[in-house]
Order: C-alpha cells, then structure tokens, then sequence
C-alpha cells in the first residue's frame, strides 16, 4: 500500500504513475475499467467518492466508466446491487474502487493506493461487500470512538482537496498509454508489454 500526501502539489503525478504501475502488474485483458466512487453527498465525510465521481464524470474519459456521483451516488443501500449491475454488463471488468476512510491524525489528509478489494463501511463498522481489483482511499478525518459523528463533522476543505488529487491521478494515468495496457486492443505491445488472455 501507497500513501500520499493530497497537500503536496506532486501528489497527482505520483498516484497517476503508481497507479499505471498497479495496472501493469494485471497481466491479463478486461474487457472495460471501471471506477467505482462510494460514498454518499449527504455527510460530508463520506462524501469522497461522488465528488472525484462528479469530476471524473466531467472528464473526457476515453477508457473508463464511472460508477458514483453526486446525482447518482453508490452507497451501502445500493452497492450490492450496483456491483451487480456491473457484472452483468461486462462480462470481466476491472474495478478501481474509491471511497473515503478514517485513520490515524498522522495520515489525515492522505491517499492510500493498494492493490486488492475495498470493504466500504470498516471505518464506521459497517459489513459491506467487498470491491474493486485496486483501491484508492483518502483519509478524511481521524478514527476514534464516534466515528459516525466524525464523518458528519469533516471539514469539506479537506474532502476536496482529497477529491482534486484523486481525481487528477485517475485523469493523467487514463491518458497515459499503460492504462490502456489492460483493455482490448491496449498499447502493450506497442510499449514491449506481455499479457495475457
């Protein structure tokens, strides 16, 4: 796992070259990327994921679909049935998920990149299924007792500051040709990539 700190002006760059890495290390081809931003618009806090949503959604994405966004937020009511939906219309998609997270007051404000499933709600002990073939999480705001509490009082400064980046990383690693890698007709083998089907 990958920190960043949304403060620094580097960090764009550095989540978009990281995240082009993550996706080489998928040697296989999906048929589409998705980018799944969970969260909802109505506490501020858990409102991560439908922002970078919103921006990404206003971004001419050539190689990417969106799931969340502040019209159309996926939260804990829909997810289930929102990761469905994306199953049933791509047969092997491969899915960044997004959302929001509480940590430590040493990491507030940072972005964590990994590979493997998100578990949307662990923060606020919530048991939701498990998504996404890399995460992308920023730390709002810092863990303790009330943790319900703590997301509806998180400052929006630091929410959009997390969003700006989050989604800027995305944007630059879409165009850049490794994002493609993964897809059907990608720029592997143009850039001496092997993958596999």
């Amino acid at each position: 796992m990958c920190y960043f700190d949304s403060k620094d002006k580097l960090a764009g760059f550095q989540l978009a070259e990281r995240l082009s890495k993550l996706l080489l290390d998928h040697k296989l081809i999906y048929e589409t990327i998705i980018v799944l931003c969970i969260g909802t618009d109505r506490v501020t806090g858990d409102s991560l994921g439908p922002l970078v949503g919103y921006k990404l959604s206003k971004s001419r994405l050539h190689n990417v679909k969106v799931y969340g966004t502040l019209e159309n937020p996926v939260h804990a009511l829909n997810l289930a049935d929102t990761t469905k939906e994306i199953y049933k219309k791509y047969s092997n998609p491969f899915i960044i998920a997004i959302d929001a997270s509480l940590g430590n007051s040493n990491h507030l404000g940072y972005i964590t990149l990994g590979k493997g499933p998100l578990t949307p709600g662990s923060g606020v002990k919530k048991t939701l299924l498990p998504v996404g073939d890399i995460f992308i999480t920023g730390i709002v705001n810092v863990s303790g007792v009330l943790d319900n509490l703590v997301l509806q009082t998180t400052r929006l400064d630091t929410v959009m500051t997390l969003a700006d980046c989050i989604s800027l990383g995305i944007r630059l690693a879409e165009r850049n040709d490794y994002f493609t890698c993964i897809l059907p007709n990608g720029k592997c083998s143009q850039l001496g990539v092997k993958v596999s089907k």
